[in-house]
């Protein structure tokens, strides 16, 4: 990563948070350190079951498996330092603690939207090409698929952080938020940011809108293939979907507000920040967990072999 702007004499960032109120403080530690948990165990079980469970080898469980690790990575970039600071009176993040932090999750970010893409292909050849699927979903074509999302999400987050760390920042030092988001920042310069800000709108906002629309379009062809179908494998495949669906707008729609539809109220912004990088992590292993009978038992299996070996013990 470059060297910052001699120019910027801004050493540290100001968080601001989400309330002054001591008694709301203690209450989002209490809440937020619940939820990061929740986020570690849900997706470290997802991982762990489909490595060592024979029955998820395949294709779907393999991309889910890496939805959940980029969920993981993506969470544990910022939420640390947010249950941290409710417990200070000052928050405070480094210059340097501010872009790696910011770097990290527009890194994870841009390849969970790939990742998404490759699942929607994978589903979309299973349901409109179901006898060529083992042909055209290989070992290669995995493995492509994976390279392609880490490709993705590093070329976004470096094609906007390589202007952000030459930006000269001579002060304020406050952002209003509980992490350091991009947007924000570049509000801080002393200098003339529309470009830059033009092109994260065009490489967050737009990819997501973008991303979302083909998203869209492939499951409606998924949906009415499906609807021409009757069979009981077809009731299972709108039921996994319905799970992706759900999935892909918990994924996108808060990055499209935020960066696409941008407001001008601090209060719904924080809102849609927290849901993005708080809640969805949380949410996407119980929507796989909960509408998948197969990830069920899997699990199920992984904590009953855990239980059988301690007792052997």
């Amino acid at each position: 990563m470059a060297i910052l702007n001699k120019n910027s004499n801004v050493s540290e960032f100001i968080l601001l948070g989400l309330s002054s109120s001591q008694e709301l403080q203690l209450l989002f530690f209490a809440i937020f350190i619940l939820v990061y948990v929740a986020i570690i165990v849900g997706n470290l079980l997802i991982i762990i079951s489909v490595i060592f469970d024979n029955h998820l080898h395949s294709p779907m469980y393999f991309f889910l498996a890496n939805l959940s690790f980029f969920d993981l990575c993506f969470s544990s970039a910022a939420t640390p330092k947010v249950i941290a600071d409710f417990l200070r009176k000052r928050k405070t993040i480094s210059l340097w603690g501010c872009m790696v932090q910011m770097y990290f999750m527009h890194f994870f970010g841009g390849g969970e939207m790939s990742l998404l893409i490759a699942m929607a292909i994978d589903r979309y050849v299973a349901i409109c090409k179901p006898l060529h699927y083992q042909t055209i979903m290989n070992h290669r074509m995995l493995i492509g698929f994976l390279v392609l999302s880490w490709a993705v999400g590093f070329i976004h987050t470096t094609s906007q952080m390589v202007f952000m760390v030459g930006l000269p920042l001579c002060g304020p030092n406050v952002v209003d938020s509980i992490f350091c988001d991009l947007s924000l920042v570049i509000k801080l310069a002393c200098t003339d940011t529309y470009n830059l800000k033009l092109l994260v709108i065009a490489d967050s906002g737009l990819l997501s809108l973008v991303c979302f629309i083909l998203l869209a379009i492939s499951y409606i062809i998924m949906f009415v293939t499906l609807w021409q179908c009757s069979s009981s494998a077809s009731s299972k495949a709108v039921s996994t979907l319905s799970a992706h669906i759900t999935v892909v707008i918990l994924s996108f729609g808060p990055a499209i507000l935020i960066y696409v539809f941008p407001f001008n109220s601090y209060s719904v912004d924080k809102f849609l920040s927290v849901f993005y990088t708080i809640i969805t992590p949380f949410l996407n292993p119980i929507i796989y967990t909960l509408r998948n009978q197969e990830m069920k038992g899997a699990i199920k299996r992984l904590c009953s072999r855990n239980i059988i070996s301690c007792l052997d013990t």
